[in-house]
């Protein structure tokens, strides 16, 4: 997912403050490109934040910041069942791994939501009982897939933003498309070791300052 050359342009005027994030935004869209749209909203969404509640109008509020203008559903739950997509495996093909009903993505979104309050949103933790509990919390919420498409750029900036106010930043730069599809794989499969070996190495104590991290964009950004 690689913006257009103008929408580059723009975010490197962007970064070295010659523009400000609207005239990024008129920049992207008028590429006409779905990746430069994304991109940029990455970066709104960034500087404006949003409301970190912790529960499904968290996730809402992201997909919709994120998708607005470059998709019709942005911000709407999905209404139908759905499985991964088409794989080369021929086993994993078969044998397609299916997402949460959509018909109790609420109910299962308000059940992520009490357990993450319960942990008291894995804040005061170190990194060795952080990253288990993180990886199980995304682990679920990858799990609940709540909308037809934009789920997993959605969920790494909230878990992103999760394991920010909790003290760590996650530098989602190194991770290969393939390595968080393992991971995934792995997790369906009720394995989420794969997940925790690759939080491990993307963790470090949160730095306050920290606002946006462009590199590793098609992992989706960092927080």
């Amino acid at each position: 997912m690689t913006p257009g050359e103008a929408t580059r342009r723009a975010a490197a005027d962007y970064e070295a403050g010659h523009i400000d994030v609207a005239r990024l935004i008129d920049v992207a869209d008028g590429d006409q490109l779905p990746a430069s749209g994304v991109f940029a909203r990455n970066v709104l969404i960034a500087e404006r934040g949003w409301r970190p509640s912790g529960d499904l109008s968290e996730l809402v509020a992201i997909h919709r910041a994120l998708f607005e203008g470059v998709f019709d559903d942005a911000g709407l739950l999905r209404t139908s069942d759905t499985t991964r997509k088409a794989t080369h495996d021929e086993a994993r093909a078969s044998n397609p791994e299916a997402f949460f009903p959509a018909s109790l993505i609420e109910t299962g979104a308000l059940n992520i939501a009490t357990e993450l309050a319960e942990q008291h949103n894995l804040q005061a933790l170190d990194r060795d009982v952080f990253i288990p509990k993180f990886a199980h919390i995304y682990d679920e919420l990858g799990y609940l897939h709540p909308f037809r498409g934009g789920n997993a750029m959605t969920l790494r900036v909230f878990g992103s933003r999760l394991a920010h106010d909790a003290g760590w930043d996650l530098d989602w730069g190194p991770v290969t498309r393939e390595r968080y599809r393992q991971a995934k794989h792995a997790a369906y499969l009720a394995d989420t070791s794969v997940f925790e070996r690759l939080f491990a190495e993307m963790i470090r104590p949160a730095n306050p300052t920290r606002v946006f991290l462009i590199a590793g964009f098609e992992q989706g950004p960092a927080h």
